[in-house]
């Protein structure tokens, strides 16, 4: 059987404390010899041998300590080491998985799950503010037909160049999310209604100068948008619904272009 040395080094301290013990019994016996008027020089260097052999094993005790307590102690601050990095490091790994659950994987905007909720949110927060809230729909025009003539790799790289597009143009608290295929959002707060369309018609009008060269081929690509202004009564739903509507009809009207 394997003794580990921590084992080894308490048996010793033990051992050490237990013949301190003896030792340090023994002499109290001499001492009685001594006060009861016995003394005499041989017993008394026992009695200074004793005492120095006990002063001694308490020593080795104490020494010995050593060996159980400061691996013990390395050992546990190993362990809190570990943990603490295994601690930081799940941490960061929950907050990748929460920031990826979040995230369109293609495009690196906000996916439909975080504009759902963020879009409640606001509509709550700004109707309480009293504040304007604008929502935008963007529709990119014949994006179906980008996908059958040039292939779906070609099509990635479409929206991947638009959603870098949107981030350039949009503001640090607008939310820009990818919510369909090719169907992107962004709440934009604070913007009355003809700043809105401002906004709107630069956004369209940047999308519109995003081009893409497929081997002697140079693609563009259009827009059309759908905007809608938060009311005092308006939910996500009834916002959205609008926004969607007026869409529809910018993509009716001849695609690229702005509808509010």
């Amino acid at each position: 059987m394997k003794v580990a040395r921590a084992e080894l080094s308490v048996a010793f301290v033990i051992c050490s404390l237990l013949a301190a013990a003896a030792l340090i019994y023994a002499s109290y016996q001499l001492t009685d010899s001594l006060q009861g008027g016995m003394a005499d020089e041989a017993l008394r260097q026992q009695y200074a041998r004793m005492t120095f052999l006990a002063l001694g094993f308490v020593g080795a005790a104490g020494f010995g300590s050593l060996f159980v307590v400061l691996p013990l102690l390395r050992h546990h601050n190993r362990e809190q080491g570990k943990l603490r990095s295994l601690t930081v490091l799940l941490k960061e790994r929950s907050k990748k998985l929460e920031a990826a659950a979040l995230t369109d994987p293609l495009t690196g905007t906000h996916n439909r799950r975080f504009f759902d909720e963020a879009l409640l949110q606001y509509v709550q927060e700004f109707q309480r503010i009293k504040r304007p809230l604008g929502l935008i729909l963007i529709d990119l025009d014949h994006f179906k037909a980008i996908n059958d003539s040039h292939g779906h790799d070609t099509g990635d790289e479409v929206l991947r160049a638009v959603a870098f597009c949107l981030f350039e143009v949009t503001r640090f608290h607008d939310v820009v999310a990818r919510i369909g295929g090719e169907e992107f959002a962004i709440i934009a707060p604070n913007l009355g209604f003809d700043e809105l369309r401002r906004f709107a018609e630069k956004l369209r009008h940047e999308i519109s100068r995003v081009t893409l060269t497929v081997g002697e081929v140079r693609l563009g690509v259009t827009a059309s948008i759908g905007i809608a202004l938060a009311g005092p009564e308006d939910g996500p739903g009834s916002l959205t619904k609008r926004a969607d509507v007026n869409l529809y009809q910018a993509k009716q009207g001849g695609r690229n272009r702005v509808i509010i």
